[in-house]
């Protein structure tokens, strides 16, 4: 019989933090940010993310805001001993987006059904139904990025954007449900993504370079301020036109966008995709040993063009692995 561990198996990200009672705007704001990336209240003014390098970066922010806000902040690496299982902590997280996914799913279907009543605005202007969908696309790539134990609420909500998608553009509906751009040969692009590259990044990053776009260009930016410029096309970024999709990392989503049918890519997508989304879906004995070699790249390189410099040469040889077939 298997025994429920008493100690925390997983490691988190805690943010423990003071907020002023003034301004009165500050401890809004700051609880707005959290939210957006997803983190959870485990006590009062101590919220968790899972310990990956960008909820790092994204608490450091959060804790340089505090600050200057006037508060106090402290960001901590921690394994629970006793209390809160891991599990309890990944029923938060589901729990939470599952809200989301919910609300969204509710959306899309007011959408497809007031399209078929054809209901005016409240001031009288008719609605378009292809705004609402694009709005609530957007906000689908929201959550889905912030979906870190795969809440099974958003298949709800995939099949409710899906049907009104197919509702609005009966055409275009079924064959791009979330208004991703259609694959094509591509050559030269600027291909953006968010800074502080890690393992889904760096492996996107490889394979659009050596399979999809051999002149890729890349740009590493925030995120909170980057604002696409015409052509530029965005991988693994909230509202992306490449990035998770249903239960795919954005490796996975490239290789299905650009039907690779190579088995030796396929095998590397299996393990970017147990690393990137610790749901143990293909069980790949090699993950552990890989996301150990990129944590060492991503802690010996600040710099994003040498992570992907290094990054590159370990996934060319595993590449070699796979396509030898050994």
């Amino acid at each position: 019989m298997t025994r429920a561990p008493t100690t925390s198996e997983r490691p988190w990200l805690l943010l423990i933090h003071q907020i002023p009672p003034k301004p009165d705007y500050l401890r809004v704001k700051i609880g707005r940010r959290l939210q957006r990336l997803g983190a959870v209240p485990v006590k009062k003014s101590v919220y968790v993310l899972p310990a990956r390098p960008q909820s790092l970066e994204d608490f450091q922010w959060v804790r340089t805001e505090i600050i200057d806000g006037g508060g106090d902040a402290s960001i901590c690496e921690a394994d629970f001993v006793d209390g809160l299982t891991d599990e309890q902590i990944i029923a938060l997280f589901r729990g939470a987006r599952d809200g989301d996914y919910a609300a969204l799913a509710a959306a899309a279907r007011a959408v497809r059904a007031a399209l078929r009543r054809r209901d005016p605005d409240a001031d009288g202007r008719s609605v378009r139904p292809e705004d609402q969908v694009a709005r609530l696309k957007k906000r689908f790539a929201a959550v889905a990025a912030i979906d870190f134990f795969r809440a099974p609420g958003r298949a709800m909500a995939e099949e409710a954007l899906r049907t009104a998608s197919a509702a609005v553009m009966p055409s275009r509906g079924q064959e791009n449900p979330l208004g991703m751009v259609a694959a094509a040969p591509l050559r030269g692009r600027t291909w953006v993504t968010r800074r502080g590259i890690f393992v889904d990044r760096i492996a996107s990053a490889w394979l659009i370079r050596r399979f999809i776009d051999r002149d890729a260009r890349f740009k590493f930016v925030d995120p909170a301020a980057f604002r696409p410029a015409a052509g530029e096309l965005r991988f693994d970024m909230f509202d992306g036109e490449f990035t998770h999709e249903g239960e795919r990392c954005t490796f996975e989503t490239l290789l299905h966008r650009f039907r690779m049918d190579d088995p030796a890519l396929h095998a590397i997508g299996e393990i970017v995709h147990d690393i990137d989304l610790r749901d143990d879906k293909f069980g790949r004995d090699e993950a552990p040993g890989i996301e150990r070699v990129l944590s060492g790249v991503a802690a010996g390189y600040a710099d994003d063009d040498a992570r992907l410099e290094r990054g590159s040469l370990m996934f060319d040889d595993l590449y070699a692995v796979y396509a030898a077939g050994t």
